[in-house]
């Protein structure tokens, strides 16, 4: 028997058909999105068709991982009102502000398990009403770019059958607890100026109704968590992703409320609860440190690789672009210990691996709470595929590292949940996880130290230097 998953990401629809009993992929498909920070959800669906072809008809289950915090909104005869604001969609910042600021960051961090920024869906309403009364008055129902989807899914007649969410999803939001695992619709109603329709909320396992050819659609969930359930990470674990931005996250079964902000305190999709943590700098940082060192990022993987752990004492801060994490949107890179000894392009290029591993590396030690490390690290993204990433990575998160196969773990964590949806057991299946390759060295602790230290002096300069060119 097969199942399909779907991650319907910003860029494109990916779709996996699988065997339920194992996993095991029998075929792929995909088809891009228009590119931008707002999209008609139509756009979607017809990706989805494309990227589908005949892998969903012969799928007897189907689940849809999303976007997160994307803003959807529908008038009263389920019309789209306008196209969806996605996460990375910053022109509700200032919204975002005015929000925390009202009610405090404590109580976002108590009720809705994070401190909301411009990329959760309450910041997009409130813009919306600010900026777009009108569009904001037609608003009936507000949905997620996955609630979307599924609803899209269910026997073709979306207006005879009841949206419905998961947790996962629903818990970037910003008016949706967590700990309860309930809405709380008053919060929307506040962004908005009214009160207004939200979706149900499923079970993790729960089988939500059938598509026009009989298959079963399962509750679907966000793109994070559908990656978690993909890889199969379990307690004690923490899954690190290096792409553009950085994120990190574990499966745990107390939720997050850190009045910082710096933990998103999601769900994940299984009732259990999925506190991430994101970086800005990470891919890029090594992109550019290769451009300056005229090369690419196999040349950069080489001449890291021919340094020491610890780069001969250069120490980099790669906030090349202000950082999310800590909260210093004004930092710049900054590169310390320089002596005529040391600067070489290989230290150079080892301290660049070095920085980005140790900047995941701290903010992900706040999963934890106690700064304990972690049992094991699941390196994933396209700067996992870096020799000398790999190979830094267990000095400097002192745990062993595995970095799995390339594959799609968002469709994957959906088609598995469609399969979980399909036998009706109280557990996921148990797909095995997929080949990784392990990567084990001592742990250097010095480095992260060296690391922190550096973070912690220059917090005063993000404002800038003043003319004389000193340090403020």
């Amino acid at each position: 028997m097969l199942v399909a998953g779907v991650d319907s990401s910003t860029q494109s629809t990916k779709v996996v058909l699988c065997d339920a009993q194992d996993g095991t992929i029998v075929a792929r498909g995909s088809a891009p999105h228009p590119g931008g920070t707002e999209c008609p959800p139509q756009a979607w669906g017809e990706a989805l068709t494309r990227a589908g072809e005949d892998l969903l008809l012969r799928a007897a289950a189907v689940g849809v991982a999303g976007q997160q915090h994307g803003m959807v909104v529908l008038d009263e005869n389920a019309e789209v009102i306008r196209p969806a604001l996605l996460w990375n969609d910053m022109r509700s910042a200032g919204a975002a502000s005015a929000l925390v600021a009202e009610r405090g960051p404590r109580w976002w961090a108590e009720r809705t398990g994070s401190v909301p920024n411009a990329s959760f869906t309450v910041t997009k309403l409130r813009w919306l009403a600010g900026h777009e009364p009108e569009n904001a008055a037609r608003v009936y129902r507000v949905m997620l770019p996955h609630d979307w989807l599924t609803w899209r899914l269910l026997a073709g007649r979306p207006m005879t059958n009841e949206p419905v969410s998961d947790r996962g999803d629903a818990s970037g939001t910003g008016y949706f607890s967590p700990a309860d695992g309930a809405w709380l619709p008053e919060v929307a109603a506040d962004a908005l100026g009214h009160e207004v329709r939200l979706p149900r909320v499923a079970r993790p396992a729960e089988a939500v109704g059938e598509t026009g050819w009989g298959a079963v659609v399962s509750a679907g969930t966000g793109d994070n968590m559908g990656a978690a359930l993909g890889l199969g990470l379990a307690p004690g674990e923490i899954a690190v992703s290096i792409g553009t931005s950085g994120t990190a996250y574990a499966v745990t079964t107390v939720p997050a409320a850190d009045p910082s902000g710096a933990i998103a305190g999601f769900a994940d999709a299984t009732g259990r609860f999925l506190p991430l943590v994101c970086t800005i700098n990470a891919g890029l940082v090594l992109d550019s440190v290769a451009g300056l060192l005229g090369t690419d990022s196999a040349g950069l993987a080489a001449r890291a690789l021919a340094a020491g752990p610890g780069a001969g004492g250069l120490t980099l801060l790669p906030y090349f672009d202000g950082e999310r994490t800590p909260v210093r949107p004004g930092a710049t890179g900054v590169l310390h210990g320089m002596t005529t000894r040391n600067v070489t392009p290989e230290n150079l290029a080892r301290a660049a691996v070095e920085s980005v591993l140790a900047s995941l590396a701290e903010v992900a030690a706040l999963l934890h709470g106690d700064g304990a490390s972690p049992e094991r690290v699941l390196l994933v993204g396209g700067a996992a595929r870096s020799e000398a990433v790999r190979a830094a990575a267990p000095v400097i998160f002192g745990a062993p590292v595995d970095v799995p196969e390339p594959e799609e773990y968002v469709a994957l964590g959906a088609a598995r949940q469609a399969a979980w949806a399909l036998a009706g057991t109280p557990d996921p299946p148990d797909w095995p996880r997929r080949p990784a390759q392990r990567y084990e060295a001592p742990g250097r602790p010095g480095i992260r130290e060296r690391f922190a230290a550096l973070r912690d002096a220059t917090a005063g300069w993000d404002r800038g230097l003043p003319e004389s060119g000193e340090p403020p």
